[in-house]
């Protein structure tokens, strides 16, 4: 019996974390808190918080008798020491506009999931999920790059809510895939 394991961490962030930091995986049960922000607040950078999110997947396979056996794990994850805010300027709206940026990698692996359940795997697993991977997160950098654009950060009110509610709606879109 074949038996293949692949950890693949990838997220986004201003400064680069390692894969042995700190995670809180997604759970529609636990919103963040200003206390989930560890990293030391960045001096000069133009906003309140940074949120330091993305998605990762872990599988494994064995081959018996021809068959594939193949087990895969998506997870939305939160990196607390490399998400930071300031003190100061800390409120309630900032903080829903960084569970938002969370919620946005929840959406993307969903997609991920949903992606999984709609492939045929040929023996090229690794390959496969990969390049499946890398679609999704491509997108999922992008949509967090034009939340904050449209949004200016978080200081266009109306599209932080018209965002919100989009997010909220993808969310419940995508519940199949949680």
């Amino acid at each position: 019996m074949k038996f293949l394991t692949l950890l693949f961490f990838v997220f986004s962030s201003i400064l680069p974390s390692t894969i042995e930091d700190e995670k809180i995986i997604w759970n529609e049960n636990h919103r963040l808190t200003w206390s989930d922000f560890r990293a030391k607040h960045r001096l000069g950078i133009g906003y309140v918080a940074s949120t330091s999110s993305g998605i990762s997947f872990s599988y494994s396979s064995s081959e018996r008798n021809g068959k594939i056996d193949l087990n895969i794990t998506v997870h939305s994850n939160f990196y607390p020491e490399s998400s930071w805010v300031s003190p100061e300027e800390a409120s309630a709206y900032i903080l829903a506009h960084e569970q938002a940026h969370f919620d946005i990698s929840e959406i993307h692996a969903r997609i991920l999931r949903k992606k999984i359940s709609e492939t045929t795997f040929s023996k090229k697993i690794k390959k496969e999920l990969t390049s499946l991977y890398n679609e999704v997160d491509k997108k999922r950098i992008a949509m967090q790059r034009l939340f904050d654009k449209e949004s200016d950060h978080s200081k266009i009110k109306e599209k932080e809510y018209e965002w919100e509610a989009y997010i909220k709606q993808q969310l419940e879109d995508y519940d199949h895939w949680k």
